[in-house]
């Protein structure tokens, strides 16, 4: 292992410098540092040596060239054990750097300000900082680079014990951490860039990385299988990516993928206290009402076979009544989720069940403005489309049928609609009073979705509303609701055959209302 004699210090982000600077100094390591990290260690009377000492040219064009130079990254990329490269630089009068403390101008915080401009976002793309690390992370069999203030400490303790040396293994996690460091912030440019030059929001040329590991899983979706659970770094929406764990056993890839799901169709709720249970994806029940514990209590009747080992999420605190419902002693959920528990809600899910997953997301709401992306894997690609955040009013519902919703027929035809883009295609959501009665998802025609659907509701549905997340291709499904009392359909239109669809409405007295988009999820 080389003994570190000169680290090279130039840092826009300034937490823990001085002390992590200290530390160097107190093991024997000379100080070059630059601009204001440099200004910054001498008020807190380090002895630093200048870049330009280094370099013996001034800084230029507002600092804009300050480390580019042979003196600075000849000390870096000098192979130690290459005899050639060390008279090279020996003869030049260059001193080699073993320590390379670096992270780049905040071109993150600067696009993220009201109004910025493009000369003041080019002003804040850093190029001697990238160069620097690259150099030294290239080199890493010789040199250490830190790009990650939170680094500073284990880094010192490994130094102390080891004769102010790094291990070339630990070298080499800095010298990745550093590539990738470079390669997010190079993303962020190009993304910038490509965005000034699009007249509209349309998708990357690119996908590049936009996500960091949170944790290894335990498997995924089988045990066969392995997993890992990473978080968008740019999000900015409460989720499950970012919901802080009270209780229970670490989320598993299923876990996590029904309880996005369960939260998804929560955060469509603003106005009135919902409730979702969800189970493998889809909803088996869902309900507003005008109290937390109705809502639930109706969502669970939705489906209570089904909703034995599901997802509950909330749109609002859990108070300690509503946590005495959900643990009910003919209950057992997996995950519950809401924006926030009363201690005393805690309490009672805690000791209903040790393994019981309790999370906590803060105020719920959809970034609509920034919604981001929805992806899906295939083999040897990958699919994008926009997040599908859209939502549908009632000025909007085109009435196509002799009968016309009454008020409350409305209501339910818009809460169903809601509900019915949360389930696998082909959906159909039989729903009455603010409540899923009947869910029939993923069939492979949609006179079988209302045909599961009308089972589940058994007979609940009398009156009621349905919700088709794409238009019937025949009237065979219309006349299944008809046999089932449904009342009112709302579903997107544009089959060749809608003709025949509001023909066979009509001649069963269903009113029902094309909204002119469709929810398809697959």
């Amino acid at each position: 292992m080389n003994r570190i004699r000169q680290a090279l210090l130039s840092v826009s982000n300034k937490e823990g410098i001085v002390d992590f600077a200290k530390g160097l100094h107190k093991l024997g390591v000379t100080l070059i540092s630059t601009g204001g990290t440099a200004r910054k260690l001498k008020e807190a009377g380090l002895p630093v040596v200048g870049i330009s000492e280094v370099t013996d040219f001034p800084e230029m064009m507002d600092g804009r060239v300050k480390t580019l130079h042979p003196a600075v990254h000849g000390g870096i990329l000098a192979v130690r054990e290459n005899e050639d490269h060390m008279n090279q630089i020996k003869e030049a009068g260059i001193k080699p750097i073993a320590l390379v403390v670096c992270n780049l101008y905040p071109f993150a915080e600067t696009i993220a300000k009201e109004g910025v401009t493009l000369e003041e976002a080019i002003e804040n793309i850093d190029i001697g900082g990238p160069t620097m690390i690259r150099s030294a992370a290239k080199n890493f069999n010789d040199v250490g680079v830190v790009v990650d203030p939170s680094d500073y400490s284990s880094i010192l303790e490994e130094l102390e014990a080891n004769d102010v040396s790094l291990s070339v293994k630990k070298k080499m996690e800095l010298s990745y951490k550093a590539f990738h460091h470079t390669a997010q912030y190079d993303h962020l440019i190009q993304d910038y860039l490509a965005k000034q030059l699009k007249d509209d929001e349309g998708l990357p040329e690119v996908m590049l990385d936009r996500y960091e590991k949170i944790s290894d899983l335990r498997y995924g979706e089988n045990p066969h299988q392995k997993a890992a659970f990473y978080k968008e770094k740019d999000l900015d929406e409460p989720s499950i990516t970012t919901a802080k764990q009270h209780h229970g056993k670490e989320l598993s890839f299923n876990n996590i993928n029904d309880t996005n799901g369960a939260l998804e169709l929560v955060k469509e709720f603003t106005d009135k206290p919902a409730v979702a249970v969800i189970k493998h994806a889809n909803p088996c029940g869902m309900a507003t009402a005008d109290n937390l514990l109705e809502a639930y209590t109706n969502a669970h009747a939705g489906d209570p076979l089904s909703a034995f080992g599901s997802i509950v999420a909330l749109n609002r605190e859990v108070t300690e009544d509503v946590a005495k419902g959900i643990a009910g002693e003919d209950k057992f959920v997996e995950v519950v989720i809401a924006p926030s528990y009363t201690e005393d809600a805690l309490e009672v899910l805690k000791a209903r069940w040790k393994n019981v997953r309790i999370l906590e997301t803060g105020d719920l709401f959809i970034n609509r403005e920034k919604p981001g992306y929805d992806m899906k894997k295939v083999t040897g690609g990958i699919l994008v489309q926009d997040r599908d955040v859209v939502q549908t009013t009632e000025d909007e519902l085109e009435v196509v049928t002799e009968v016309k919703p009454t008020e409350a027929q409305i209501k339910d035809l818009l809460f169903s609609w809601k509900v019915v883009k949360h389930v696998k295609s082909n959906a159909i959501v039989m729903a009455k009073d603010q409540m899923v009665v009947g869910v029939g998802a993923g069939q492979m025609s949609r006179v079988d979705s209302m045909i599961i659907a009308g089972m589940k509701a058994d007979g609940r549905q009398e009156g009621g509303v349905v919700a088709s997340d794409a238009f019937f291709p025949f009237p065979d499904a219309i006349e299944e609701a008809a046999k089932k009392g449904i009342k009112a359909i709302i579903q997107p239109g544009g089959s060749i055959r809608d003709g025949q669809v509001i023909e066979a409405a009509n001649k069963h007295g269903i009113a029902m209302v094309f909204t002119g988009r469709r929810h398809f999820k697959h």
